[in-house]
């Protein structure tokens, strides 16, 4: 799964069955920007795939577009929002009947993911 919060503070997530490479991410990254307006800041972590060739070969085509990328301090995921959300998503929305097939995982998690914001909220307060 990817994630990006979109210029009007909504969760705009990609959920996939398949392996993620840098080309998914790129094609991520090039969705995301297609949606943007006003210039946008995407926090990411260092992942290996966000250091490959095929995805820093991208970003001065995606700063033309208004999207600027920030990494993370290495080492700190605790800083690293998605983190927070997976955590809520797996101890505490994620029902006990998702575990029933791997289809209702997939069916539930994606229900949580179109709903974060609606449904599903997070406070730090």
């Amino acid at each position: 799964m990817a994630g990006f919060y979109s210029t009007d503070n909504q969760l705009c997530s990609f959920c996939f069955e398949c392996s993620i490479d840098s080309s998914v991410v790129v094609a991520c990254f090039d969705e995301f920007c297609e949606s943007i307006d006003k210039k946008t800041i995407v926090i990411i972590d260092n992942a290996p795939i966000h250091h490959s060739n095929e995805f820093v070969e991208n970003i001065p085509r995606w700063e033309t577009k208004g999207l600027i990328l920030k990494y993370l301090p290495k080492y700190s995921p605790e800083l690293n929002l998605i983190e927070i959300l997976w955590r809520f998503i797996k101890y505490q929305w994620l029902p006990i009947s998702a575990y029933i097939s791997y289809q209702n995982l997939i069916n539930s998690v994606e229900h949580i993911l179109r709903n974060v914001g609606v449904k599903f909220n997070i406070d730090f307060a």
